[in-house]
């Protein structure tokens, strides 16, 4: 697989907004690649880069030291931040932040046209975008009357309509409830699955991180762990120290194996959880 983004001993700190003085990093030599169709998690709690690294990811921010490459592009390279921004969208956690038009179908187009892309082109992308996200029926409303759920399913229709190759979300689910996440999340891995789109999922909700590939724990603007869900949430105790939880049935099968039990430490869903016991007590019989 074809690396896509890349960090390259990348370290930022924002400046004090009274003096400008610099403050203490919040990316500290970071180092890593992303594969073009991978679907990366980044877990860490409030305030350890995660977002940071969201910026970094689109050349929102660019590194204080170090380089970040997106397709080969360096996001230091002023000139090409128009190639950039075509190929890796952002989705932000406030989607009233990202509206800029008063009709829903209007907002979606907002982005091809300031590409440059013709009229008929632009009408065939908004209405394949809505209809991906399951929006078309809403594509006439007014974004503001719309509920928290389908104003983020707008703002990553949004980004679909500009065929970006990359969408970095930054916490898409956030304050949503569990229905309005569940349907944020099955666009997500539709994107991902069948349209190729790379996908960068920043989030503090472990059920959201077991459906990636790969996880990145950051931990004081450091990568802390680093691998697929079942490498990386067999280090309970280490994401603990950190602040973060595990999936439930992680959580259950620890607890079940110190009783004795003899399950598998890398069970990450209460179905894989049930069909082991299943499977321990029909090997009894």
């Amino acid at each position: 697989m074809k690396n896509y983004i890349e960090f390259k001993n990348v370290t930022f700190g924002y400046a004090d907004d009274i003096d400008e003085a610099p403050v203490e990093n919040v990316i500290r030599n970071m180092s890593l690649t992303i594969e073009k169709g991978d679907f990366v998690a980044v877990l860490g709690h409030n305030g350890c880069g995660k977002s940071t690294m969201a910026k970094l990811c689109n050349a929102i921010v660019t590194p204080q030291q170090g380089k970040v490459f997106v397709d080969g592009i360096d996001t230091g390279d002023e000139e090409r931040l128009f190639d950039i921004r075509r190929k890796v969208g952002m989705v932000f956690q406030n989607p009233d932040n990202q509206i800029v038009a008063t009709i829903v179908e209007d907002d979606v187009a907002f982005g091809p046209e300031n590409l440059g892309v013709e009229p008929k082109e632009i009408r065939r992308r908004v209405d394949e975008a809505l209809k991906q996200v399951e929006m078309y029926d809403f594509r006439h409303f007014e974004p503001h009357k719309l509920s928290g759920c389908q104003k983020k399913m707008v703002a990553i229709a949004v980004i679909i309509a500009m065929k970006p190759e990359c969408i970095v979300l930054d916490e898409p689910t956030a304050m949503l409830d569990p229905r309005g996440r569940q349907e944020v999340m099955k666009t997500i891995r539709m994107l991902n699955e069948e349209f190729g789109i790379t996908v960068v999922l920043i989030t503090h909700y472990m059920d959201e991180a077991v459906k990636a590939n790969r996880v990145i724990v950051v931990d004081e603007g450091r990568i802390l762990l680093d691998g697929a869900p079942k490498e990386v949430f067999t280090n309970i105790e280490t994401l603990k120290k950190t602040g973060l939880d595990v999936p439930e049935a992680t959580e259950l099968t620890d607890m079940l194996i110190k009783r004795g039990l003899n399950l598998s430490h890398d069970i990450l869903t209460i179905d894989e959880l049930v069909n082991s016991i299943v499977s321990i007590t029909e090997d009894k019989n």
